[in-house]
């Protein structure tokens, strides 16, 4: 008789077989098992890049029927915070929650209250991005001041991160770093540090870049002490995006650098306290910490006296928060595991497509703008990147292929996205372009006009709006896919 262990393996073995069978096109594109691409089949932007490892972890953690988030979800969660280098990650349902968690943590009262965001208390952020890096700000009662974006980084204005700082209101920075560009870190944490401000990173696009600075530079922002390190050097400190705030967030949805078909990850960078809270507000708002299926962590769960509460009133159902329940599943986890071992190569892929679409469309710089990375001042094909002063880098494993049309081509920037469309070439907005002539926003300003503040005329975040779209740098891209679009786009604009 077949026992349960023979009749899994059997099932895996089988579903394996199934996923080498149906679903070559999605293999990464060095995979030499990759069903090759067709001449005018469909070139997306973006999406999931995966083989029969996930389809078979899903299988069997399926089979197992932990449904909700068990022992996949605790492995990857210690996995993910082993690889970025942070005190400990968080998995939540999607990056869009991951960011309401985070703001959310900030408004504990377990917090000092001097730092605790209350309403009406200020959030810096940038005017050019995805909403869900806004909406959270005004969701727990706190107010966004949208500065401006530069239209080269698609990266938020920092030089204006001053005059966006209201004393007593001003209480944390949440940016996100655009399209795998890291946005400048050394600016932001100064600003932050000389007011003890909360900075919140939104690393939704950037998992896998990096940032380093002069390590002088580094230790003048208390950053050398116990912090998450890469390749660090005498001289210098190099460190993830996601790595230098108090707390960040990651999107595992398809499009993004791994993927859980929907998923996310709060980061919390140093502070075990924020762990805590973040926790909770994910849990329910409970005040317990054991995990589900769990009793009595704590040794004390009839031992607690909290609110107005009668003394020994069970721990598991003690709610210290107004909080939700943002969990994925277990078997998320278990193809976010695989997917998280794929991650270096997937990085590697990413910063190969950029280049590989940068030198294919270089001389269209006339009629072209494209993306530098933040304190890049120029890019040619025999030297890379230049540099400015500042002694700071950015590594980008970029999320997409961002280039503008410039005002004195003969094109606009809706007739070149249609033009890719036409040949099936996938291409996005950045996002919401500028937020604040979103729907949305507009209404919040006529319902609310103390809801938001504006520094500035938006006139980046306009241009990035009106000019800019990007392609895919996703690793399932082909040489022959990337060929196609960059000899689609070479036609366009010489035509």
């Amino acid at each position: 008789m077949t026992t349960p262990a023979e009749l899994k393996q059997q099932i895996l073995a089988l579903t394996r077989e199934y996923s080498r069978q149906v679903h070559g096109s999605f293999r990464p594109a060095a995979d030499p098992e990759r069903t090759p691409w067709q001449e005018g089949s469909t070139i997306p932007y973006a999406g999931r890049v995966f083989a029969e490892d996930e389809v078979a972890a899903a299988v069997s953690t399926t089979l197992d029927f932990w449904l909700t988030l068990g022992s996949e979800g605790a492995a990857m969660e210690s996995e993910l915070a082993a690889f970025m280098g942070v005190r400990h990650s968080l998995l939540v349902n999607s990056g869009s929650s991951a960011n309401l968690v985070a703001i959310s943590a900030l408004t504990s009262a377990k917090l000092p209250e001097a730092r605790r965001l209350r309403p009406g208390d200020e959030v810096i952020t940038v005017a050019a991005g995805f909403p869900t890096t806004v909406a959270p700000i005004v969701q727990v009662g706190a107010v966004p001041v949208f500065i401006d974006a530069d239209p080269i980084t698609g990266n938020a204005r920092c030089d204006q991160l001053e005059a966006a700082y209201s004393p007593g209101k001003t209480k944390a920075v949440m940016m996100a770093h655009a399209l795998g560009n890291p946005f400048d870190l050394a600016a932001t944490l100064a600003f932050c540090r000389k007011y003890d401000l909360w900075l919140v990173e939104d690393n939704c696009d950037a998992l896998g870049c990096s940032y380093s600075m002069p390590r002088e530079l580094a230790e003048s922002l208390g950053l050398t002490d116990n912090s998450p390190g890469l390749d660090e050097g005498p001289d210098r400190v190099v460190r993830w995006t996601g790595t230098w705030g108090d707390i960040s967030t990651q999107s595992f949805y398809p499009p993004h650098h791994l993927t859980m078909g929907e998923g996310g990850a709060v980061n919390i960078v140093r502070d075990q306290k924020l762990k805590v809270i973040a926790e909770s507000f994910r849990d329910w708002g409970r005040d317990c910490w054991c995990p589900s299926g769990i009793d009595n962590t704590c040794n004390k769960r009839f031992g607690w006296q909290l609110g107005e509460l009668p003394a020994g009133y069970d721990h598991k159902y003690t709610y210290s928060h107004l909080g939700f329940n943002l969990k994925p599943l277990d078997p998320q986890a278990a193809i976010g595991r695989v997917q998280l071992r794929r991650l270096p190569e997937f990085i590697e892929a990413r910063k190969r497509n950029w280049d590989t679409l940068r030198r294919g469309l270089a001389g269209h710089e006339n009629v072209l703008e494209f993306a530098l990375p933040t304190h890049a001042t120029a890019w040619d094909a025999q030297r890379g990147f230049s540099w400015d002063s500042s002694g700071c880098r950015s590594e980008c494993s970029w999320f997409g292929f961002k280039l503008a049309v410039k005002p004195e081509a003969s094109f606009n920037r809706t007739e070149l996205a249609q033009e890719l469309d036409r040949h099936q070439i996938g291409n996005r907005m950045l996002f919401g372009g500028n937020l604040l002539r979103q729907p949305a926003f507009v209404q919040l300003r006529r319902d609310r006009p103390e809801a938001l503040r504006v520094v500035g005329e938006m006139e980046g975040s306009d241009e990035i709006m009106t000019s800019t779209l990007f392609l895919g740098t996703y690793p399932g891209l082909t040489d022959a896919m990337l060929a196609r679009e960059i000899e689609v786009i070479r036609a366009f604009v010489i035509r």
